[in-house]
């Protein structure tokens, strides 16, 4: 899906592109028209549409042009949503392994759940992990709750250090672990 995510982008990208600079070279004359037209058959198009006029179409048509075109903008920008990075750059999964006949590919979410399990273990409650990526190593931010008579400094390095031998034992490459207490738990 991704790849037909970035094909359909792609071309969405180049026709926003080459349609506007293709109009703007022929308006200045640094391309003649008979050029572009021999190539795109613009002139056609343009024939067509302006002979289209709101009183040959009835208002089914109507709506269902709108309709369409709707859907169309809307998929675009669900399409262009989805492949957009917004803050970190999150990694879907990343090899731990490459050697042929041994690949080893690890999730993201398998990540998560290791490093909340880590968390857990050394007295943290309620812990949430988020994850970023920085060249094929993983940012690790957890936030916990810490019980009342626990010392919240000591408590966070613990489940730092906890969450960076999990992780490592189980060979995921991490870059760093940030521990944050939230507050107690209730």
């Amino acid at each position: 899906m991704n790849a037909f995510n970035r094909l359909i982008l792609l071309i969405l990208a180049l026709l926003l592109l080459a349609v506007p600079v293709a109009l703007l070279l022929i308006t200045y004359k640094v391309i003649p028209a008979d050029i572009i037209d021999q190539y795109t058959g613009y002139r056609a198009a343009a024939q067509a549409l302006g002979n289209v006029s709101t009183d040959s179409v009835s208002t089914g048509v109507r709506t269902v042009i709108a309709i369409v075109g709707a859907l169309v903008a809307l998929i675009a920008l669900l399409i262009l949503l989805r492949e957009l990075t917004l803050g970190r750059r999150v990694s879907r999964s990343t090899v731990m392994d490459d050697t042929p006949g041994r690949e080893t590919v690890i999730t993201a979410n398998a990540v998560k759940t290791l490093a909340e399990s880590a968390a857990r273990e050394v007295g943290a409650e309620s812990p949430s992990v988020s994850l970023a990526s920085d060249k094929e190593r993983y940012v690790v931010s957890t936030g916990i709750q810490a019980p009342d008579a626990d010392n919240y400094t000591e408590l966070a390095a613990r489940a730092r250090e906890n969450i960076r031998r999990v992780l490592g034992d189980q060979g995921v490459p991490v870059k760093d672990v940030e521990v944050t207490v939230r507050g107690t738990a209730s």
